[in-house]
């Protein structure tokens, strides 16, 4: 998967955007953006600056983890305002309600059709540039976004979703609640763990992974609790790099785990990917012949795993899993299910049926039974 974009990074890069604007010369700007964080962050006020000579349409009327009827109203305003270029400002929701309106936009159909994989997109859609305000998803260097379907997560997909342009400006998180921080850092560093041991990693998809790992894991609990310029930077520049890491590799058990936690339950998507992963390394680790799943092999497997041991300051997945979990107290994410009101049988029963039917599942390294799954999270009452 090729990933080229035009990437500015550093204190002052949204400036940088009228740079793009000269170059792409629209006339019509498609703004996206987050409720009152695009306001507090700070971009309002460069963006009112940047684009006071552009014909702008807004649009922010949708919810986090977003709907079918939010890109459906999203479309609409799109298709009448005829916009020459799309801009996303705001996490990963915003940016991938963005990429998604930008290309079901010029692909003609019922776009629930080619949300759900029935209809193949043709047709790109408008040069895009992407400006996040947290350093978490990833999203800004992604060939997908999400769309949840009747509580069902689907990830629209395809080479010309990647976004044109990006800005990481750490400038814009500076600002960024303590708990936002957390769970979007958390959300980083699983991304980077999981495009690491994926079936479909790759050594690119490894250096980026490792690249990001080392960045989020030495800079995680200082900017939660002490945030300083360089830690805002360090931490926007590792979550951009675990993007482009599963923009390779994609995501594998973790994410399948929390995608029925967010839709179910409403634990926030940092915190249900964070919940899992030290159990999904400790499980991975017992990796044998006989349910291993990279083509690869198991001893590539195990030296994938020791690898990732390393980058993460250790010698074994024991050892490994009681740093997540210390990392997860020390920035003050939750670490039982019951406490994310995850507490009966039926409950673990929804997550099950839903995770095992996830395309990440089978992206893990080591297979993954309704069984073993049951084991895992039950632990985790």
């Amino acid at each position: 998967m090729s990933d080229k974009q035009n990437v500015f990074s550093g204190s002052g890069s949204i400036n940088k955007l009228g740079r793009i604007l000269k170059q792409v010369k629209p006339t019509k700007v498609f703004l996206v953006t987050g409720g009152d964080s695009y306001a507090k962050c700070g971009a309002k006020t460069a963006l009112d600056r940047i684009l006071k000579n552009y014909h702008q349409v807004v649009f922010d009327d949708f919810e986090p983890n977003p709907k079918l009827k939010d890109i459906k109203k999203g479309l609409t305003a799109f298709i009448q305002a005829r916009p020459d270029i799309v801009i996303a400002v705001g996490g990963g929701s915003v940016i991938d309600v963005a990429k998604a309106i930008n290309t079901l936009a010029v692909n003609r159909g019922d776009p629930e059709d080619y949300i759900r994989g029935g209809r193949m997109i043709q047709n790109p859609g408008k040069p895009m540039v992407v400006i996040p305000t947290t350093a978490g998803s990833g999203s800004e260097s992604t060939h997908f976004a999400v769309v949840y379907i009747d509580k069902n997560k689907y990830s629209l997909a395809h080479h010309s979703i990647l976004p044109s342009f990006v800005i990481l400006d750490p400038r814009l998180t500076y600002d960024l609640p303590s708990r936002l921080t957390a769970i979007s850092g958390m959300d980083a560093l699983t991304q980077g763990v999981e495009a690491y041991w994926s079936i479909n990693s790759t050594p690119l998809a490894k250096r980026y992974a490792s690249q990001a790992i080392k960045l989020i894991l030495n800079n995680l609990e200082r900017v939660v609790k002490q945030p300083d310029p360089q830690s805002r930077l360090a931490m926007i520049k590792g979550a951009n790099l675990a993007g482009r890491a599963i923009n390779i590799a994609n995501t594998t058990a973790c994410h399948a785990v929390s995608y029925p936690l967010t839709a179910f339950f409403n634990v926030p998507h940092g915190q249900g990917v964070g919940l899992t992963l030290s159990e999904f390394i400790k499980y991975n680790s017992r990796i044998n012949p006989e349910d291993v799943l990279d083509k690869r092999g198991i001893g590539y497997v195990k030296k994938t795993l020791l690898n990732l041991y390393h980058l993460l300051n250790s010698e074994n997945a024991k050892q490994t899993a009681m740093i997540i979990d210390r990392l997860m107290e020390n920035i003050g994410l939750k670490a039982r299910l019951s406490k994310l009101g995850v507490l009966t049988e039926h409950d673990i029963k929804i997550i099950i049926d839903d995770a095992l039917s996830s395309s990440r599942m089978r992206n893990n390294p080591r297979l993954i039974t309704h069984e073993s799954l049951y084991q895992i999270l039950t632990r985790m009452l």
